[in-house]
């Protein structure tokens, strides 16, 4: 990691929350985010895991003074087993000072409320700011976690945004077909010829003003508990109940765990 971001002295408080409430369910096998990277050592001789690296990413920073992580309310994949998966230097200060708060928190039923039930949790330590991540990204480097915190302070609401590299279309179901479109393996009608310089793929960390973001997620749940809404990411919650949302240049080395092949 680039120390010289991870120490620079940044105004406000942050938080992080690193969501790793998941089932996992695509990765056939253990839970993705307690797997280990392979030929990665946590610096006491256990192999570093992918919550592990993630967290670690976070912990590095002196201004993020709590980290909540969500972990399944399942028992047997729950805190205990997302404590073992983190290396044991996060639970204790560094020789020169105090090491971020890790706290842990189950999930709801969607990522959306799995998030807020960290951010209600946050409320108590009133941050200024939360920084909200994938726990299964676990190559987040520390230049761009400055980036996102440096902007935060500025326009309240910022994601990493990557360029495109195909053409995006929109697409909907031919008349007649199955709801579920290409993810079902179906043939689907393109309904719009999307410009690829205008649309780019959203990374985490998501920053945000911590009040504002809470607030959000709390009318969140109130149109999804009315409507059956379900939103993509915190970015969308952001943008219906506050307002724009600015974005930088993401990593394309930041990315996300899905498959057992991303772990290549």
């Amino acid at each position: 990691m680039e120390g010289s971001a991870a120490q620079s002295a940044v105004p406000g408080s942050f938080a992080a929350v690193v969501c790793a409430a998941g089932a996992s369910s695509r990765m056939r096998g253990p839970k993705k985010e307690y797997r280990p990277l392979d030929g990665v050592s946590d610096g006491s001789g256990r192999p570093l895991t992918v919550l592990g690296a993630a967290v670690s990413a976070f912990a590095a920073f002196p201004c993020i003074g709590t980290i909540v992580i969500t972990v399944p309310a399942l028992p047997e994949i729950g805190e205990a087993a997302a404590r073992e998966a983190l290396p044991e230097a996060l639970f204790s200060p560094s020789p020169g000072g105090k090491g971020p708060g890790i706290l842990f928190v189950p999930g709801g039923r969607t990522r959306r409320e799995s998030v807020h039930h960290a951010l209600s949790l946050l409320a108590a330590y009133h941050p200024d700011y939360a920084l909200i991540h994938d726990g299964a990204r676990p190559w987040i480097g520390a230049s761009l976690i400055g980036r996102i915190i440096e902007a935060v302070r500025q326009y309240r609401a910022v994601i990493p945004l990557l360029p495109l590299t195909e053409t995006p279309k929109e697409t909907e179901p031919p008349a007649g077909g199955g709801a579920e479109g290409m993810a079902g393996g179906a043939a689907v009608l393109i309904r719009r010829h999307l410009r690829r310089a205008n649309v780019g793929g959203a990374q985490t960390p998501q920053a945000f003003a911590f009040p504002e973001i809470l607030r959000a997620h709390e009318k969140a749940a109130e149109r999804e508990c009315a409507e059956g809404f379900e939103y993509t990411d915190d970015a969308e919650v952001w943008g219906e109940f506050c307002g724009p949302v600015a974005a930088i240049p993401g990593d394309p080395g930041n990315k996300k765990i899905t498959f057992p092949e991303d772990l290549a």
